[in-house]
């Protein structure tokens, strides 16, 4: 990874008025840790954060930063404006295919897809903040996240059956896994909508805070996760990803790997010595 030399506090867009995508690095903790999360934020609020290719492009462009930046070492994703993102923007125009037919897998093969995937690669923590409304290619983004927030006013909506299509972009994945398929299908074959705090109790949602609130937990909870051992944290990241395809004994040698891995790390050492002296660790990421 290449450390970005640009001051953090600073949002890093040269022309950020034209982008649907803002950047900005936010330092936290103390300056010896050198600690600090990316705060990629959605913007096209006129239009609820409706995708675009544009939008899609820049996104992948910011997550890739995120990764490659050794001054990031936790990443929070928002929307501006009352929602989150309301899923793809049906009134941006579809390319059709050879066959004349309308070309649906295209923007999902080429921009869309990448995204989630690079989210789910990265070795870094993702934490997501929605409110209103977090639909379609939305809801995607947000379960790709590794921790995910909700205002009280969120909920989530898989709307794709009403246009007799199927959600894309890895749902049906992050559903099946994490509420079961009978929980799974019921919200892509009705495409009801699912308040937070019933998101919440189907395991989909960490936390679910008052709207005023609910940006400034979600700084904090990206904060925290910054100044905390990033090694040790993108491996339970990999570890927790895999661990539905493999046998307990593969998960246990898999594990014993990624603990060794660790043994000569900064943070495991100041970890130890910190817990000796009875004193808060400071960790540097590496």
């Amino acid at each position: 990874m290449s450390s970005d030399s640009t001051p953090p506090s600073v949002t890093r867009d040269d022309d950020a008025a034209s982008r649907t995508v803002r950047y900005e690095v936010v330092p936290v903790g103390e300056p010896a840790g050198g600690a600090g999360y990316a705060h990629i934020e959605l913007d096209r609020p006129d239009a609820l954060n409706a995708w675009t290719p544009e939008m899609g492009r820049e996104l992948l462009a910011a997550v890739r930063r995120a990764t490659e930046d050794d001054a990031v070492r936790a990443v929070l994703v928002t929307g501006a404006g009352r929602s989150f993102c309301a899923g793809a923007d049906v009134k941006n125009t579809r390319e059709t295919g050879d066959d004349g037919a309308p070309d649906l897998s295209g923007r999902l093969r080429e921009i869309y897809n990448p995204i989630i995937a690079e989210i789910r690669a990265c070795p870094k923590p993702f934490v997501g903040a929605v409110q209103g409304a977090c639909a379609g290619l939305g809801v995607s983004l947000a379960l790709a996240c590794d921790l995910l927030l909700a205002a009280d006013d969120a909920f989530l909506l898989l709307a794709f059956v009403r246009i007799g299509v199927m959600p894309d972009g890895g749902a049906t994945a992050f559903l099946a896994e994490r509420v079961g398929l009978a929980r799974a299908a019921e919200l892509c074959m009705l495409g009801d909508k699912l308040p937070a705090a019933k998101a919440q109790s189907w395991g989909l949602v960490n936390a679910v805070h008052p709207a005023a609130e609910l940006r400034s937990a979600a700084e904090a909870l990206a904060g925290r996760l910054a100044v905390g051992p990033t090694v040790a944290i993108g491996n339970m990241k990999r570890a927790l990803d895999t661990a539905s395809q493999r046998t307990l004994a593969e998960q246990m040698a898999l594990e014993a790997d990624l603990q060794q891995s660790h043994a000569t790390t900064h943070d495991y050492a100041e970890g130890r010595a910190a817990f000796v002296e009875k004193r808060p660790a400071v960790y540097r990421g590496r």
